[in-house]
């Protein structure tokens, strides 16, 4: 099984317009939305959620407070400030912790003398198995506030791969998360290759290079596509002559076109709804596929002289 992600520097590049319609034109794929922080492919891909489960990581502080004899040693230990004092008496007073505050380091469940403070572990948000026009689809949500979205990441491409392979599909259409963090490095690690959707402007040229230098160093082979190549067709050029000379196979490149927001306003992929756009993105997949056919996982010849 072969396995794209599908990335940028930044959000509103158009990642997953483009993955999207990726997933129209597969035969065979199973999709999974890595951007747990953000997710929108959803709204494309109008998914049935056939799947729920909650999604638990890490602890979180909670006072009971018929057990709270206002002793305030967790008040004085904390160093998030997520202890909070209900009430105002001198030398006592219950307390509660504030979960948006709460870090999960335990120290006032340590040194709690009444053991008063339980550490049950922490809601961060939901995960799902959903049905699709294109295929199946694993995508998530992270919960507001909450953290360890790497780790959201890296269960819902598991749950996507156990998929691809229970059903025999042969590809794997990630929708990753913007930059070059945590869960950007999750949703990278280990797939067959990496497609960065970039802009022809100062900073999407910034970013790109970034993503590129994230991929050497995880060793995933990296194409380049430019979105809305005609608005600056010189910086274009000249951004994709950067990506050649570290190493990137540059895929193609993708017009502005309106069609783009109608198809969204629609929830349709761009290739279903047609326009100049649609065609580029068409030569665009078949570049793609062709780059994944011929690699082995082990990096392309370029990557591995940069």
């Amino acid at each position: 099984m072969k396995e794209v992600v599908v990335v940028s520097g930044k959000g509103g590049t158009g990642k997953t317009s483009v993955l999207a319609s990726f997933a129209a034109l597969a035969k065979n794929a199973v999709m999974a939305d890595c951007d747990v922080d953000a997710a929108d492919l959803h709204l494309v891909l109008v998914p049935e959620i056939q799947r729920r489960e909650e999604f638990r990581s890490g602890r979180q502080a909670v006072i009971r407070g018929e057990a709270c004899d206002g002793c305030g040693v967790c008040l004085s230990h904390c160093r998030f400030d997520a202890v909070k004092r209900d009430g105002r008496a001198a030398g006592g007073g219950a307390f509660s912790i504030d979960p948006t505050a709460c870090e999960g380091c335990g120290v006032c469940v340590r040194f709690c003398p009444t053991k008063a403070i339980e550490f049950p572990e922490r809601s961060c948000g939901e995960w799902y198995v959903s049905r699709t026009r294109f295929g199946p689809m694993v995508h998530a949500r992270l919960g507001v506030a909450a953290e360890n979205s790497g780790k959201l990441v890296t269960l819902v491409r598991r749950k996507a791969r156990e998929i691809a392979a229970r059903d025999a599909r042969d590809l794997l259409l990630v929708d990753g998360p913007p930059g070059i963090g945590c869960p950007v490095i999750a949703s990278m690690t280990g797939a067959s290759a990496v497609l960065v959707v970039t802009e022809p402007t100062l900073s999407g040229e910034h970013d790109l290079e970034r993503l590129l230098v994230l991929a050497r160093q995880l060793g995933v082979p990296a194409a380049v596509c430019v979105n809305k190549w005609d608005l600056n067709p010189a910086l274009a050029a000249w951004i994709e002559g950067r990506a050649s000379a570290q190493g990137a196979a540059v895929m193609g490149r993708v017009r502005y076109d309106h069609s783009v927001t109608a198809a969204q306003i629609q929830a349709k992929a761009v290739v279903e709804l047609g326009g100049p756009s649609a065609t580029d993105i068409k030569k665009l997949w078949d570049a793609v596929h062709g780059f994944l056919g011929g690699n082995n996982g082990s990096g392309s010849r370029k990557q591995q002289r940069a």
